[in-house]
């Protein structure tokens, strides 16, 4: 965990101080290895038959992900059958779709933050970014809770007095959604593609690996934008598919009503624990700007395509799996997954908080009721800047090097155990948040320690584990 600070990139006799030692690598890798361009060419080709498979089987078979490979395995079905019988595009979707974009566009660009003016605590409006590995400090405005406030008032609105459509309605035009957003997915990552090599915001921040797979997945350029507010990153990370995220819960339970006269405790679950990480995400979006995601990602298809049809799709599997499966949990398995989610959110929001408060502190602060305790650390970036960071040995960052992802993978699995144990699909969030979050926090460590080279290994020595203490 760090606290950033730049100094002078000479030294005391007049040389840079990148000359007189070795500079550490900061950002993505340069180079490709064939464990990673595997992995990327797979990705790139099962990635969307993959969230296709997921909605299909609910769609065809109630959730059971099993049933279709049977029924292929015995030639009762073939690829071709279950593809006739998958609903295709539509102009009604379409509609939808463009509708939802162009909203969240209009409320992005054109209505500035204005909540943060009487709402205690929050931070929005025009922030900093972090330091690119180039040296720049993008301005961003941050009005995310203000455009999920105005979207969901305007959800129930329409809901309870307009009724200008179905509350069903995603739920409704679900798969035909789905050729919508992988249109957009595909037309954003490929256009970032082509704007990289013809005309970049920054050229100083664009990496080309030599791997048109890899750069095309995982991004050449590192903020890439359209005039001086529209940022790729931003915008597509937390607006159409973060956004929609609570609003697609809120058509899978309306949906959950219409069909059985009630809404299940299990669904009502889902809800409200996933509202409080889309909530907990956009009460935070300054401090989102100094994560990983923005700080060291490139946007290419992982994050275009990724925001726009992977997270939607298959973040909601749980709401969706109990329109099909409307389970209606005991009381105690109930409390149980509640009592898990909120510990869960504790953790991740205590442990993120921690760091904050370090970080705009530059350590002046207490945690647990101490001073923290740090090591100073110290790395170049690429216009030849010196800089010092403080990485943070106390509070949960003291427990291990990445706690906030132990308390987001508790969240998780109590969104999974919400639905029960009847069905594998459901719980397909708990497996790929795991792979996801410890293949993070390994290319997270590589950076690190490519970054901050000898004091990265004091700081390992200082917090051993990574993520559960005495076993990872």
């Amino acid at each position: 965990m760090e606290a950033t600070r730049r100094r002078t990139p000479h030294s005391a006799n007049g040389k840079r101080a990148e000359e007189e030692e070795q500079t550490a690598q900061w950002g993505r890798a340069w180079e490709v290895d064939w464990f990673s361009l595997i992995g990327v060419i797979g990705l790139l080709c099962f990635a969307p038959f993959i969230v296709f498979y997921f909605v299909m089987a609910c769609d065809q078979y109630q959730c059971s992900i099993s049933q279709p490979l049977f029924e292929l395995f015995r030639g009762d079905a073939t690829l071709l059958s279950i593809w006739a019988r998958a609903p295709s595009f539509t102009w009604t979707a379409a509609k939808i779709y463009a509708i939802w974009v162009a909203f969240q566009v209009f409320l992005y660009m054109c209505v500035p933050d204005f909540t943060h003016k009487f709402i205690p605590g929050y931070v929005g409006g025009v922030q900093d970014g972090a330091r690119t590995p180039a040296g720049l400090i993008n301005k961003y405005e941050i009005n995310g809770l203000q455009c999920w406030l105005i979207t969901h008032a305007l959800w129930f609105l329409n809901a309870q007095y307009f009724h200008w459509f179905s509350p069903t309605i995603i739920f409704d035009n679900w798969i035909p959604l789905m050729w919508c957003m992988n249109i957009l997915g595909y037309t954003v990552s490929t256009f970032a593609f082509i704007k990289a090599h013809y005309f970049p915001t920054n050229s100083e921040d664009c990496k080309f690996t030599g791997n048109v797979f890899y750069n095309y997945m995982m991004g050449i350029e590192f903020n890439p934008r359209i005039g001086q507010w529209f940022d790729f990153k931003l915008f597509f990370n937390g607006r159409p598919g973060i956004v929609a995220w609570t609003l697609i819960n809120l058509s899978y339970m309306a949906k959950q009503q219409e069909l059985y006269g009630h809404v299940t405790n299990s669904m009502i679950l889902v809800n409200l624990l996933q509202a409080i990480y889309v909530l907990d995400f956009f009460w935070n979006e300054a401090w989102y700007l100094k994560t990983i995601d923005i700080c060291h990602d490139h946007f290419g298809w992982y994050l275009g395509w990724g925001d726009c049809v992977w997270l939607p799709y298959l973040y909601t599997l749980q709401g969706l799996y109990l329109v099909y499966h409307p389970v209606q949990l005991s009381d105690a398995h109930a409390l149980a997954v509640l009592l898990l989610g909120l510990v869960g959110y504790y953790i991740f929001r205590s442990t993120n908080h921690q760091k904050d408060l370090f970080r705009r502190t530059e350590g002046a602060c207490t945690i647990w009721g101490r001073k923290p305790s740090y090591i100073e650390c110290t790395y170049h970036s690429a216009d030849g800047g010196l800089h010092h960071s403080k990485l943070m040995i106390s509070g949960f960052w003291g427990v291990a090097r990445h706690f906030n992802y132990t308390g987001d993978l508790m969240g998780s699995l109590a969104y999974c155990a919400a639905c029960g144990f009847g069905h594998i699909l459901p719980y397909f969030y708990i497996v790929y948040m795991t792979i996801l979050l410890v293949h993070r926090c390994v290319r997270d460590e590589h950076r690190c320690s490519s970054k901050y080279g000898k004091d990265w290994k004091r700081y390992t020595d200082a917090v051993p584990y990574r993520l559960i203490p005495g076993v990872f």
